[in-house]
């Protein structure tokens, strides 16, 4: 067993007295050491009951002959995050989470791990560290939140921080907007529309890392989340017995699977980072133009919140992520053949069935013809920019408006709060990047606000956008401000087009005054120079390369 190295032979006497120190004897040590890695903590609504969720992992490692270890990992609530300098912190915490689950594995010798994450950066922390370390791995999450009741209608975290743009605006008055905030998170678990952590978590199931249900099954099914956890906790052992190893999963044919669903679902925009930065690490490139290679090909069959009104508890009585991969298969839009946890695709499908056509809609009937999420490219966005075209209305795909500026997100929000945006505007926010944030921070304040209010205006960053935006909102622009990309060169009352259908982001000024503009354009100094952040903004790359680190 991979873990000889700390419990056999006469010179690992004092690790194995070290191990009695825990309560861990002689015959626990003879079995697989499986590190059971629980993201919990009391901040997170999608974390706090993740206790549960590792005792059965546990109770399911032990049962088939397995010793479960566990140990703990950060994680960050968006959520709360959101709007000030705690934000810049969440997408730089997925490396520090990666960091430390490989420092305590090679640390222990576990011959496997069973990992437990929930909400946004956890999951791709914990899937880039399973691919970095390459022993045998299993993801199984905590499970979505239930939607929100208010006035007969469904609503989610979404609706409450776009209710303060609709208080701002005097569409609302503030008991109406205490009356959103008390019930639009009515249990724990991930943010209950398709955002970012429900996004991965049913990708996770895609990619071949988690089991069915991984992705969909609400967290307060306590028995059904607690079966699901036990059964992973089995499921590691096998995966040892066989020594099938995340390289073995998550190979290209398997991103291509969960490219292609994550645009039939019309996921969070921020699948583009991470599904890039897991990949990285399984020694695999996935250049921007795969994704639009892909989502122009794949029909968006899904339209959950906050794109349309259906919530995960939704597709999960709809048939789930499983039932989604039987519709795609229709059109030969996925490897089949590619290895999951269990089996194949080919097999995980076979029994799945759409229970409910108004959620899942077929790949005859799709919403659109083509997929949630596009690539654009132009003369504002050389290397690549994202946009959730899903959340996108109609009447919004092209859109030309007049650039307004600012150098940072607060700034931003400040002018949409105090009413100096107005409709035919778009707002430019940067110096948001991997490196000018520092950390690409989320931009769901200013577009809730934007939606709020009700402005018709485009928003385009080098920062990032929550998978709770809507709207023509225009993320990840690369290069980014901070290394002198030409976002950095938009002046006030500059014309910019958003060409959605196809695919191009430009600034309509000459090559000749972009030059100029070049030419007199001087570095701003970093926003921050002590700590975490100052070290991660030296060591990011581009977010078209997955904001990885060099």
């Amino acid at each position: 067993m991979r873990s000889d190295v700390v419990k056999k032979g006469a010179t690992r006497c004092a690790h194995r007295s070290l191990f009695h120190a825990n309560g861990y004897g002689s015959e626990d040590l003879r079995k697989p050491l499986i590190g059971v890695c629980n993201s919990f903590n009391e901040i997170i609504p999608g974390h706090f009951h993740l206790n549960t969720i590792a005792e059965a992992v546990k109770l399911g490692v032990a049962a088939a002959g397995g010793t479960p270890i566990e140990f703990p990992s950060i994680g960050v609530c968006d959520g709360i995050a959101m709007g000030h300098t705690g934000m810049k912190y969440s997408l730089a915490s997925r490396e520090l989470i990666a960091d430390s689950i490989e420092s305590v594995t090679m640390a222990s010798g576990f011959d496997g791990l069973v990992l437990i994450p929930n909400c946004d950066k956890v999951v791709p922390g914990m899937l880039m560290a399973a691919a970095r370390l390459n022993i045998p791995a299993i993801l199984v999450s905590g499970g979505p939140m239930l939607a929100g009741r208010h006035r007969g209608r469904d609503i989610s975290v979404s609706q409450a921080f776009e209710a303060a743009g609709m208080f701002a605006a005097g569409k609302m008055d503030a008991r109406e907007m205490t009356a959103i905030e008390e019930h639009a998170c009515p249990s724990c678990g991930s943010c209950s529309g398709l955002f970012t952590a429900n996004t991965m978590n049913s990708l996770t199931e895609v990619l071949g890392m988690g089991l069915p249900g991984n992705g969909t099954i609400p967290a307060p099914y306590t028995g059904e989340r607690r079966l699901l956890a036990k059964h992973a906790g089995a499921v590691i052992i096998e995966l040892i017995e066989k020594n099938i190893c995340p390289r073995d999963i998550m190979t290209r044919e398997a991103f291509e699977n969960a490219i292609t669903v994550d645009m039939g679902i019309g996921g969070s925009s921020n699948t583009v980072l991470h599904l890039t930065a897991i990949a990285h690490e399984a020694g695999i490139e996935l250049p921007p133009p795969l994704f639009d290679e892909i989502s122009r090909r794949t029909p968006y069959i899904t339209k959950l919140s906050p794109a349309g009104t259906h919530h995960m508890q939704d597709l999960n009585e709809a048939g789930g992520i499983s039932a989604v991969m039987k519709e795609l298969s229709k059109k030969d839009l996925l490897h089949l053949d590619a290895l999951t946890v269990t089996g194949t695709v080919r097999d995980r499908i076979a029994h799945a069935e759409v229970l409910d056509s108004t959620v899942i809609h077929s790949v005859e009937n799709p919403y659109r013809p083509q997929g949630g999420l596009a690539i654009l490219r132009g003369n504002l966005a050389p290397d690549c920019a994202v946009v959730k075209a899903s959340a996108v209305a109609d009447d919004m795909l092209t859109y030309r408006g007049t650039a307004r500026c600012f150098n940072s997100e607060e700034e931003g929000v400040n002018a949409i709060m105090e009413g100096k945006i107005h409709d035919g505007d778009v707002v430019v926010i940067r110096y948001e990047g991997p490196k000018g944030g520092p950390g690409m921070q989320e931009m769901l304040n200013p577009t809730a606000v934007i939606t709020g209010m009700g402005l018709k205006v485009g928003l385009i960053t080098d920062g990032r956008f929550s998978g709770a935006s809507q709207g023509a909102c225009v993320g990840h622009i690369s290069p980014e401000a901070m290394s002198g990309g030409p976002i950095a060169l938009i002046e006030d009352g500059d014309t910019i087009l958003i060409d959605i259908p196809n695919r191009k982001l430009e600034l309509e000024v000459s090559d000749e005054e972009l030059a100029r503009r070049r030419a007199n354009w001087v570095q701003p100094e970093p926003k921050i120079n002590t700590g975490y952040l100052a070290r991660y903004a030296k060591l990011t790359t581009s977010a078209n390369t997955g904001a990885v680190l060099q």
